[in-house]
């Protein structure tokens, strides 16, 4: 039989507010009765996507990641507005980011990157049926894109180079779609 693992909050502060990160001390009963503090960050979700060419190709994105001082391969992402659900965000996100909108899009994991410190949940999406439109990055965000087979994608992972969570899981994804290990998700038109 399981153990209740579960810790009740007993008390909460917030003890960091940014721009749209917060950061929260909690003193929480334990299994075994006792008490400690928890922190975390707070965080709105977020929702990514590969998108994915009638060729097969990918669309990915190199950033500049300012926590790291490096630049990363990514699939596109973003964070959710208040009161937006994942797939709008995803749609906005593709848009804004690459200038590319999809006629088809399909639910692939949802993950937590960070949960020993963070509540970060990100739905990953693929989307196909890509057509051009204009991009419309926000005031100090600069991305490149590219477009790369998922062969170099599986290199770049198995090389090391390729360390972003939200990437690395999407190839994993895209690797057993392709290969017919798994199922193709449930596509919808946008």
């Amino acid at each position: 039989m399981a153990r209740d693992l579960t810790e009740t909050t007993l008390s909460s502060e917030l003890v960091f507010q940014g721009k749209f990160l917060k950061v929260s001390k909690d003193n929480a009963r334990l299994p075994d009765g006792k008490s400690a503090y928890r922190e975390y960050i707070r965080h709105p979700g977020a929702a990514a996507m590969v998108p994915l060419f009638d060729d097969g190709r990918i669309l990915i994105e190199r950033q500049f990641r300012y926590a790291l001082k490096q630049t990363f391969v990514e699939i596109p992402a973003g964070k959710l507005d208040p009161g937006e659900d994942s797939l709008a965000a995803a749609k906005r996100e593709l848009l804004e980011e690459t200038g590319h909108r999809a006629a088809e899009w399909g639910l692939l994991t949802s993950i937590h990157p960070a949960i020993g410190f963070a509540d970060e949940r990100i739905d990953i999406y693929l989307c196909r049926g890509l057509t051009v439109a204009t991009q419309s990055l926000d005031e100090g965000e600069f991305v490149e894109l590219d477009v790369v087979t998922l062969g170099w994608l599986m290199d770049e992972l198995r090389a090391g180079r390729l360390t972003d969570v939200k990437t690395q899981i999407a190839v994993h994804w895209m690797d057993r779609l392709v290969s017919g290990q798994w199922p193709w998700p449930a596509m919808s038109a946008a």
